[in-house]
């Protein structure tokens, strides 16, 4: 299991390391931001897992922060805990009202209070199954709350993203590099997202297996797919042994014993929009999806490529 990411937004140098050593000790993954600005584009390429989030910042007030957090499908569904020496009713109806807060917390803190809380959240997100094990990205409810929006909403592009070979890659390299496999996914496809989308996008995983789903506007759909084709088969190979990656396939022990080969991982890629609608329900939805998904596969072996992208219902 990844460690837990949490984000420290605290313009105050000394506060800031406090929180960082302490819940870096804690075991937690602990980035941290000065500024409002910075700590927005740290959510956009690494999704903390949970936001502690000071007010008073040099650029902008952590309310603004918070309300960009949930303006985003992408980080909507982040903990938000307030630690901010304003304690006017005002400011807490502001961030447990307005942003939705999880916790407003009034400086001066007792920091194992806040670990306590932290932990608490933490352990609610795990214990509703939201978040993928692996690589913190959303799954299961938060998911299929995603997919529900688009039956209904008038423009939509959803992106299929599977690993083929990873099954074999896992059984050749074993189960913990093949997380550190799903881990460069998941980041390679937020970095993607980040320099080509805005807040409309939104990144999941399917709770089993080695897929994940991108929700977007239809004009980004073609940047995004080719972006994580280009970055996936350049940079895919650093996963192998040296050997493998100059041959380009790896050799595996079948369930009868022969030895066979395999190619290095590819993706194969699926894309609806609103124009291959509408879809009854969720579930109509996500097997058209993989219906697309499968055809790329198919296409890609009949063209003799590696990774390939199919666009909508045939």
């Amino acid at each position: 299991m990844s460690k837990e990411r949490i984000l420290v937004v605290e313009d105050q140098p000394d506060i800031s390391s406090l929180l960082k050593i302490y819940f870096t000790a804690q075991g937690y993954e602990v980035y941290t931001a000065l500024r409002g600005q910075q700590a927005l584009e740290i959510c956009s390429k690494t999704p903390p897992n949970l936001a502690l989030l000071d007010v008073n910042l040099p650029d902008m007030e952590g309310y603004d922060v918070g309300r960009a957090l949930r303006a985003s499908p992408r980080t909507r569904h982040i903990p938000i805990i307030f630690l901010t020496a304003r304690g006017e009713r005002r400011d807490r109806l502001i961030g447990l009202g307005e942003v939705q807060a999880q916790y407003y917390i009034v400086k001066p803190f007792d920091i194992e209070e806040v670990h306590t809380i932290v932990k608490n959240q933490l352990e609610d997100a795990r214990r509703r199954n939201q978040l993928h094990p692996v690589t913190n990205l959303p799954t299961a409810e938060l998911l299929n709350d995603q997919l529900r929006q688009l039956l209904t909403a008038p423009r939509w592009g959803l992106i299929n993203v599977h690993i083929n070979g990873f099954e074999t890659f896992t059984q050749v390299y074993g189960a913990v590099v093949g997380e550190d496999v799903l881990r460069f996914v998941a980041l390679m496809l937020n970095e993607v997202v980040s320099e080509v989308g805005g807040n409309e996008e939104f990144i999941g995983q399917q709770s089993v297996g080695q897929s994940f789903l991108i929700t977007t506007i239809p004009e980004r759909i073609q940047t995004i797919c080719d972006r994580i084709i280009a970055r996936f088969d350049d940079e895919i190979g650093l996963h192998y042994n040296y050997r493998h990656r100059k041959q380009g396939y790896i050799e595996f022990v079948d369930d009868t014993g022969e030895t066979r080969q395999a190619p290095l991982m590819s993706l194969s890629i699926g894309v609806l929009t609103h124009d291959d609608g509408p879809f009854a329900d969720i579930r109509e939805l996500s097997e058209a999806a993989e219906e697309v998904r499968q055809r790329a596969l198919v296409q890609a072996r009949e063209q003799g490529k590696r990774s390939f992208v199919a666009y909508g219902r045939s």
